[in-house]
């Protein structure tokens, strides 16, 4: 580019110049319609009026919660950073664009810059409009930008130090999650602002004849000046970006790891080192034109900065790797895994984990099962996954009540005992009201609350193949204590309702007669509909009905943002959420309980995943109201917070639980008094707090490499694992990863149970073996409201000895086995079962959650199979569960009699489900009672065996468990007769002629035993 002079006016800033043609006149303006501008104005004023009437309802909304800080500190550090960004973008434009014109050459018109004379005059009308309104746009756009990064400035703000050092560095790790983010945003708004600056200066230039660009290129000293100071800021802008790259290659994730390697270590770090030496002396070659008035070292400057981008930067880290680390990766990598492995482990909460081989046994014993005695009747056969039509059938109540297609494990004191509950609310479902009862009215002020909740023990079931419930039927005394049962925010709460004010809502239906109980909100909840909130909230939510309906008084609440999810994100936008939440009965409410993780992308060395690729599993995939977390890359969790959302009044608490989180720290440094502390837990709360699931998936995810804590073996990848798919899903054609799932057990060398969240691990590849067994202590505390030591303690047992088959080999044979059940009731196959039940077409065969328990020396497969009638109003009933250990695979009518079969006899433990809703345990040496079902069509075909009497022993337990049963059976009878149900008073009937039967066979007459 030459840089010849233009006439002597070149370089002025001042406004004249050679006057041009007059103007032309301007035509008339057609006038514009009355009409038009009045629409315009009132358009303009009812979108005016919807804005101003959403930011009126939202600080209404964060002042009904007493959370209106969180919203204010938003909307300020928005606000701050939306201005400062957008002035730097329109002043740097601004500033390009008016430089550029006064410096404008004056001068003759020329056959060079006659050709841009047309399109200045096409510009000049709107030259003065455009200098303003285009710094500005461009300011409004950056603004917008800038104020999305409000959490990435505050974190710089109050960072809190994590007092490690990352190994490459020597620098707290604090400065790479909390600083180096903002650091790396500023550089990169820079960059766009002095993009933009440096092609508006360079297109005024060019327009006004600063830039003459033909066959002798000519720029004046003006232009010169003015774009090779930008160049310059520019150039020292990408010198800090060299610098600071060196740090992101701590996070970068490449196709074996998260982090630094040895060529970034001794190739790359140095070589960005010397291209931001190089950056600076390029910079500096730009300001020189200032005095050489030349492009001609810039030039060189930039293009040996390019060279030292390519061959530097690429080619040198390439040749290191391609003839230095590749003949030696193993060893000259391995530190650097190491490093990874480390950070891995400690930024993702497993580093404490307790590993131990486990010499597995897969020969079944009779009386192995005796040193687990305290395991075994823990063992949860009600799958939360299934038996939701069943919670539905039976406590419904009514097609407006509702519960989620996946159901909540929990634990509850039923007669004195910690018992594994299945839990669910009872909600409302406006879908199901009538279509001639659905208006507005009906809608929003009428059928406002679910009512209350639905507990079944986990381990038992009731005669039938039911649940075995001990809180249920609306309007009754359960096993819980006293609470307030209405549900008004709940997982599928209408969008708003409103309530109070003297109107009477909906409750249940009336069981004495046809009417209903109704009832006021009196809850503390909600936002007031008094004065200008009416107008308000009839703008957000555009329905006249707010004004003109007299159901809305000026003592009516608004009752809206419902769900606990979302309530709780509101409140806490810094917190990445639980994919579901689950409801417990504490100190006489109804408590939404909801874990929340802090997060960061930006932990050194830590192996970054995808939060919603590794919560994903078949329950994600197959049901609505659980789901994957939906969020990005990270590299950093902790459960730091346990919050909870009043299901009367959406109260919303959080309580740190993380006290050692630096993430956690910030945040609550930065929206002071919205975190409670830890102490404030009380003992009934903490009782149903729970290691949360989908942490638990994450870990496991990591698990499956970095199990392996050797770098050495984890260079070759030869002891990697993977999660099992489900094999109830992968039957259906669907690959789906298996859930984990929470129950009682006690690991090797625990003395009690202890209510945990388990999964498995088989190795990579096609073998369909298990390798590993991973169990997480899920008791949060007790009642005494201190947490308990043994919480989040991880144990893994790494199988060894015996080959244990993985979970989709142990369910194909379950269905193929050519063992006969030894139950009675059950004399067949159970492939042999399910086909007989399916081919009949009345029915469907359905396998539970498929558990596994580390007992006997061994691991226990056990899978619930429930059978549901294809007739209207039919449900899912357990009717017989499968077991299996080692090669051998046993069923039954119940869990008792499955493991007795498994055994050889009497197991020596006493398990939990027998068919009824009260454990049974065989006494020794007799032959196990079979279970007290309603027999299935295969049942009913199969001849009864023949018995004699003899003379024996009375089997006390027996008997006492056959009157129990005979009464239970009458009891049920007389309600059926009662309530005009002939179908099951006759159903009552055969249950109680066979408890009596087994009533009269285990007195001390006579017992019946089978005839050989």
């Amino acid at each position: 580019m030459s840089d010849s002079n233009f006439s002597p006016g070149q370089g002025s800033f001042g406004d004249g110049g050679p006057a041009g043609p007059p103007p032309a006149a301007a035509a008339p303006r057609p006038s514009r319609s009355p009409l038009v501008t009045a629409l315009v104005v009132a358009a303009a004023l009812i979108l005016l009026l919807t804005v101003l009437a959403q930011f009126w309802t939202e600080i209404a909304w964060y002042e009904s919660v007493d959370f209106v800080g969180v919203f204010r500190t938003q909307l300020v550090t928005r606000l701050l950073l939306g201005i400062a960004g957008g002035l730097v973008m329109a002043a740097v434009a601004w500033s390009s664009i008016h430089l550029a014109y006064r410096s404008r050459p004056i001068y003759a018109p020329s056959p060079e810059t006659q050709a841009m004379e047309h399109y200045r005059q096409l510009v000049e009308p709107m030259r003065r409009t455009a200098t303003v309104a285009a710094p500005l746009a461009l300011g409004l756009f950056a603004g917008l930008s800038a104020a999305t990064q409000w959490d990435t400035f505050q974190l710089w703000v109050n960072g809190q130090p994590f007092g490690t050092t990352d190994p490459e560095f020597g620098i707290d790790i604090g400065f790479f999650v909390f600083t180096l983010p903002w650091i790396n945003f500023i550089i990169a708004f820079l960059t766009m602002v002095l993009v933009v600056g440096i092609i508006a200066a360079a297109f005024t230039h060019y327009l006004y004849g600063g830039i003459v660009v033909g066959g002798h290129t000519r720029t004046t000293q003006a232009a010169r000046v003015h774009l090779s100071v930008l160049l310059a800021v520019l150039v020292l802008v990408r010198a800090v970006a060299f610098w600071i790259d060196r740090y992101n290659l701590a996070t970068a994730k490449s196709t074996r790891m998260t982090g630094i390697q040895y060529t970034e270590a001794h190739a790359v770090i140095p070589t960005k080192a010397i291209l931001a030496v190089a950056a600076v002396m390029c910079a500096i070659l730009f300001v020189s034109t200032i005095w050489t008035r030349s492009w001609r070292l810039p030039i060189v400057g930039v293009a040996v900065l390019v060279v030292c981008v390519v061959a530097v930067g690429g080619i040198y880290p390439a040749l290191v790797q391609s003839l230095k680390v590749k003949p030696s990766e193993k060893s000259l990598e391995v530190p650097y895994i190491q490093r990874n492995i480390d950070a891995t482990r400690a930024a993702y909460g497993f580093n404490d984990i307790k590993v131990e081989s486990y010499n597995t046994k897969t020969v079944a014993a009779p009386g192995q099962l005796r040193g687990d005695a305290a395991t075994v009747p823990g063992i949860r056969l009600i799958d939360p996954n299934i038996v939701s039509p069943t919670f539905k059938q039976l406590e419904a109540s009514k097609g407006y009540y509702q519960f989620p297609d996946v159901l909540d494990v929990d634990r509850y004191m039923v007669d004195g005992k910690l018992t594994d509950t299945v839990i669910a609310a009872r909600e409302l479902d406006l879908t199901g009201v009538p279509d001639g009862q659905r208006n507005w009215l009906n809608d929003h002020t009428v059928y406002t609350h679910g009512y209350g909740v639905v507990a079944a023990k986990g381990n038992t079931r009731d005669a039938d193949g039911r649940p075995t419930f001990f809180e249920s039927q609306i309007g009754q005394k359960g096993a819980l204590d006293p609470y307030e049962p209405r549900i008004y925010f709940g997982e599928s709460s209408p969008e708003y309702s409103i309530v109070g004010g003297g109107k009477k809502e909906f409750d249940y239906p009336d069981p004495n007669g046809t009417g209903q109980i109704t009832n006021t909100y009196a809850g503390t909840g909600g936002v007031s509909l008094a004065g200008i909130n009416r107008l308000a909230y009839a703008l957000k939510y555009k329905e006249i009905n707010f004004i003109l309906s007299d159901a809305v008084t000026g003592e009516s609440k608004i009752l809206d943002h419902r769900t606990p999810r979302e309530r709780v994100q509101r409140v806490a936008p810094w917190l990445t959420l639980d994919g579901n939440a689950y409801p417990a009965v504490v100190d006489g409410r109804v408590l939404w309980i909801l874990d929340g993780y802090t997060t960061s992308a930006s932990y050194p060395y830590s192996e970054m995943t995808s939060l919603n690729l590794a919560t994903e599993d078949s329950v994600t995939r197959t049901k609505e109201s659980v789901q994957a977390v939906q969020a990005g890359q990270v590299n950093y969790v902790r459960n730091s917070v346990k919050a909870t959302v009043d299901a009367y009044d959406g109260t919303v608490t959080l309580y740190q639980w993380d006290e050692q989180d630096p993430v956690l720290k910030a945040w609550m440094q930065i929206f002071p008094g919205t975190v409670k502390p830890l102490a404030d837990i009380k003992g009934s709360l903490m009782a149903h707090l729970r290691y949360p699931e989908d942490l638990f998936k994450v870990q496991r995810t990591l698990l499956s490499k970095y199990h392996d804590r050797d770098a050495s073996t984890f260079y070759t990848g030869q002891n990697f694992w993977k999660v099992p798919d489900d094999p109830t899903q992968s039957a259906q054609g669907s690959a789906l990863l298996q859930p984990p799932y929470y129950l009682s057990l006690a690991m090797p060398g625990q003395s009690q149970p202890a209510f945990s969240l388990t999964s498995t691990f088989m190795p990579t590849g096609d073998r369909n073996v298990l390798s590993g067994f991973l169990a997480v202590d899920g008791d949060a505390g007790t009642a005494t409201g201190k947490r308990s030591p043994g919480y989040g303690t991880m144990r893994l047992l790494e199988t060894t000895g015996g080959t244990v088959n993985g979970p989709g080999q142990v369910y194909n044979e379950m269905r193929t086995s050519p063992v006969t059940s030894k139950d009675p009731q059950l004399s067949l196959t159970l492939a042999q079962f399910i086909t007989t039940t399916q081919q009949q077409g009345a029915a469907t065969v359905t396998f539970g959650n498929q558990l596994t328990l580390p007992v006997g020396g061994g691991l226990l497969y056990v899978q619930p199979i429930y059978v549901q009638a294809k007739s209207a109003g039919s449900y899912p009933r357990l009717s017989a569960v499968a077991v299996a250990f080692g090669d051998k695979i046993a069923w039954a009518g119940s869990l008792d009699d499955a493991l007795n079969d498994l055994f050889g006899g009497e197991s020596g433990a006493k398990a939990g489900d027998t068919g009824t809703s009260t454990p049974v345990t065989p006494a020794p040496g007799t032959t196990p009672t079979p279970p007290s079902s309603t027999p299935t069509p295969s049942q009913s075909s199969s001849p009864a065996p023949s018995t004699t009497t003899q003379p024996t022993q009375p089997n006390e337990a027996a008997l006492a468990q056959a009157l129990k049963d005979a009464e239970a059976a009458y009891a049920q009878g007389e309600a059926a007769l009662k309530a005009g149900d002939f179908a099951a008073y006759g159903q009552a009937q055969d249950r109680l002629k066979e408890a009596l039967k087994r009533a009269v066979e285990a007195s001390p007459q006579g017992t019946g035993t089978p005839a050989p």
